[in-house]
């Protein structure tokens, strides 16, 4: 038995596990079903006894091949993306202590916008382990945004300015869209409907190269993710409470950054920039299970990845055989339930 005094501790280390647990299976089990229907879903019919049918042939089977060519990279997409962004807009918001920050709020967003749009209007035509130049363009960008902010914000003091950071970015993100504004008016007819279709938010993803090539950078922020709940929730609080409880404050500030940053830089080379779910998820899961981060970031993780898989879904159905972006989706979705958010606070 702990002594007496212990037992309030005992009792919220019992409690926080209790409710990871139920915020794990509920979440969980939302995503789970998305990713099971999800695939099964589409402008053309598909019959599941066929797609997994011995007797035909995988080059004869054409359920088979929408099921597994088509729709299961984009569900997969579609879940990695939706994780990313949310998880990052977890981080963006408690590192810069803003409710409104997101993964567009330092300019990486842009960054990678920026290469994408260079690649499709100069035609680059380089492939690097399987990637095409689009998305390895657009990933290039991001980290020379997130290089430039972060740059800015050490100049001229040993650890980040979270000030420096916000301002910066909302500046650096003016310039750069600034610049893909040029590069829009110079590029002709038909890089300019590619630019506009690919700033719209894609899904679009014909194989699983795309996939493993932004599994990579994702794999490495989870690791930096996975060492933050509980300083996050002494930084919402103010750096200096969180360096007066022993946490390294510069450092801790550097893996947040870098890890959003690259599953931000990961997302948008796989899908484009998707908004709003950076901002409205972390909102919602905050809502469900409250201010803890050891709550909020798994949580945002499978509601980002449900989220996004149904916009798909939405965007790929509504409007058959038409598909519409699924940036164009999550706006509609996220831009009510935000400004309902916004008014429940106050």
């Amino acid at each position: 038995m702990p002594p007496t005094a212990d037992l309030p501790a005992v009792d919220r280390r019992r409690g926080l596990r209790t409710r990871f647990v139920w915020t794990i299976l509920g979440f969980g089990l939302a995503l789970l079903v998305a990713l099971l229907l999800a695939p099964t879903i589409g402008s053309t019919p598909i019959r599941l006894s066929q797609v997994f049918s011995r007797s035909i042939p995988y080059a004869d089977n054409i359920d088979a091949q929408i099921f597994f060519v088509a729709r299961v990279p984009r569900v997969l997409a579609a879940a990695l993306v939706g994780a990313a962004f949310a998880v990052a807009g977890v981080v963006f918001q408690a590192l810069l202590r803003n409710p409104l920050a997101s993964p567009d709020t330092l300019g990486v967003s842009a960054g990678a916008s920026l290469g994408a749009m260079l690649a499709i209007t100069f035609n680059a035509d380089i492939t690097l382990f399987g990637l095409s130049t689009v998305p390895l363009a657009s990933f290039a960008g991001s980290l020379g945004a997130l290089a430039i902010v972060y740059g800015l914000s050490v100049v001229r003091r040993s650890g980040t300015s979270t000030m420096v950071l916000l301002l910066g970015g909302v500046t650096l993100t003016a310039l750069l869209s600034a610049i893909m504004g040029f590069v829009q008016f110079m590029a002709d007819f038909t890089q300019t409907f590619r630019n506009v279709r690919w700033m719209m938010g894609s899904l679009d993803v014909a194989s699983y190269s795309p996939i493993l090539g932004a599994l990579v950078p994702m794999l490495l922020a989870s690791a930096g993710f996975a060492t933050l709940p509980r300083v996050l929730d002494l930084l919402s609080v103010g750096a200096d409470a969180a360096a007066s409880r022993g946490v390294d404050v510069a450092r801790t500030e550097r893996i947040a950054l870098v890890s959003a940053s690259l599953a931000t830089g990961a997302a948008v080379s796989l899908a484009g920039p998707v908004s709003f779910v950076g901002i409205v998820v972390p909102h919602l899961v905050r809502l469900i299970v409250g201010a803890d981060h050891r709550l909020v970031l798994p949580g945002s993780a499978l509601l980002g990845a449900t989220l996004l898989i149904v916009c798909d879904v939405v965007a790929r159905t509504i409007m058959a055989p038409l598909e519409l972006p699924v940036g164009i989706v999550t706006a509609v979705v996220g831009s009510p339930v935000f400004l309902w958010l916004l008014f429940r606070r106050q």
